[in-house]
């Protein structure tokens, strides 16, 4: 039986190696796991909240009904769902969205979100003898409305006013009455317990009636004018060739107070026209204008196609890029979902098809929609494309025709929380 050997290290060596060992330090980095809210959803949201992952922003739309003072968060959910939100609890329980709130996201590294609030309230303010619409300062507290010289100031009847939102009380409420403003008339609104004083000024004017301003189109124009509250006001119009003055339907005219608008159909393009506000018996100034023109967007009938590698692009190679699609992320795990197609309604060219498919091999793939915009895709995000919507266009075109034909196909792939849908049939909507 042999003995085991064994080699002593002197009590200094040992030392040497504990505090060596204790200076090893880990050189691999945490993961950059970008975090994003998926959803965010509020009391008294007028619609949806918009979710930017790109410029980590979300933005969530009022209803008058709400307090932006005190926004109640109901729900959230982020990506990856390990991430944390540290200040969940002071949203969840209402903060101040008056101006816009910055927080923190984090999963190994922080990142920086800002949360702010749109709230549109609908205020008015009209009067009997009213000359044009009525300037709601609101930062200021302020109504200033005009009307015809010679009215009587010391006892005008107020037709309609609003100066809070849905529920707000004003003290006194003028609505239907008949007031002196022969000098500013204050008014309380009282909101959210809240309590604010508007100021309304009331003004003279020697003008019954402005033309205001036209938003000429290609085959329409919007013109814009003012005259007294009450009278017929309306507008008219003619060829800048033609001596031949025609109304506009009183049906394409609408108005509050003495501000009424049109909108003029059944033009030429580049064409130069002549328009005038009308108030009772007088007119406004003559306003000249010129319709704009008209163009095709480029490659509409998606023609023009090229294929580059794995990647097919709708324009043609070497040419300026005008529409394009999500391909370069699609075609990362698998081939283009959008490609030409000769399913056209003639049966001559090419169309654009966009399929809808998983790509890649499971927990690594993801469902990738078909899809084609106008504009330009920027880069691949992990399995997300960053996409740039638009192209620069002077024309405006008042609406889009097209033909669209549609597959029904069952659903194969599902994210969690939908696995119910798994099976059943898709549907356009």
């Amino acid at each position: 039986m042999s003995a085991s050997k064994y080699i002593a290290l002197p009590a200094v060596l040992c030392v040497v190696l504990v505090a060596l060992a204790g200076c090893i330090k880990n050189n691999i980095p945490y993961p950059r796991i970008r975090v994003s809210f998926t959803a965010f959803e509020v009391e008294n949201a007028l619609q949806p909240a918009n979710i930017d992952s790109v410029s980590r922003t979300v933005t969530v739309f009022l209803n008058e009904q709400a307090d932006i003072h005190n926004v109640v968060v109901k729900g959230f959910a982020l990506s990856p769902s390990t991430a944390e939100w540290a200040d969940s609890a002071s949203f969840l329980n209402g903060v101040d969205m008056s101006v816009a709130q910055s927080t923190m996201l984090s999963l190994y590294q922080e990142y920086e979100w800002t949360i702010r609030a749109v709230q549109q309230i609908e205020r008015y303010f009209t009067v009997e003898q009213q000359v044009g619409a009525s300037v709601i300062d609101v930062p200021g507290r302020r109504v200033v409305a005009y009307v015809a010289a010679g009215a009587p100031m010391g006892r005008l009847k107020v037709t309609s006013i609003k100066l809070g939102g849905d529920g707000a009380v004003m003290s006194p409420d003028l609505n239907g009455l008949e007031v002196d403003f022969s000098k500013p008339v204050e008014v309380t609104v009282t909101e959210h317990g809240r309590m604010s004083v508007w100021t309304i000024y009331l003004l003279t004017t020697e003008a019954t009636v402005t033309t205001e301003r036209v938003d000429a189109w290609s085959r329409v124009a919007w013109l814009y004018g003012a005259g007294e509250a009450g009278k017929d006001n309306g507008f008219e119009y003619r060829r800048a060739d033609s001596e031949v003055w025609m109304r506009v339907p009183d049906g394409d005219v609408s108005g509050s107070g003495g501000a009424f608008s049109a909108r003029l159909t059944g033009l030429s393009p580049e064409t130069t026209y002549v328009a005038r506000a009308f108030s009772g018996a007088d007119r406004g100034a003559e306003v000249e204008f010129t319709t704009q023109g008209e163009a095709q967007m480029p490659n509409s009938d998606f023609e023009q196609w090229w294929l580059d590698g794995k990647v097919w692009n709708p324009w043609a190679e070497g040419s300026s890029p005008y529409w394009d699609s999500g391909n370069k992320g699609a075609t990362t795990l698998g081939a283009s979902n959008t490609f030409p197609t000769d399913d056209t309604p003639s049966g001559r060219g090419t169309a654009a098809c966009l399929e809808t498919r998983f790509v890649g091999i499971g927990a690594l793939g993801k469902l990738a929609a078909g899809n084609i915009f106008v504009g330009s895709y920027v880069r691949t995000d992990g399995t997300n494309g960053v996409l740039s919507f638009g192209r620069e266009w002077s024309l405006r075109p008042t609406r889009l025709r097209g033909w669209a034909k549609y597959h029904s196909a069952p659903i194969s792939s599902v994210t969690t929380g939908y696995e119910e849908l798994k099976g059943s049939q898709d549907g356009a909507d």
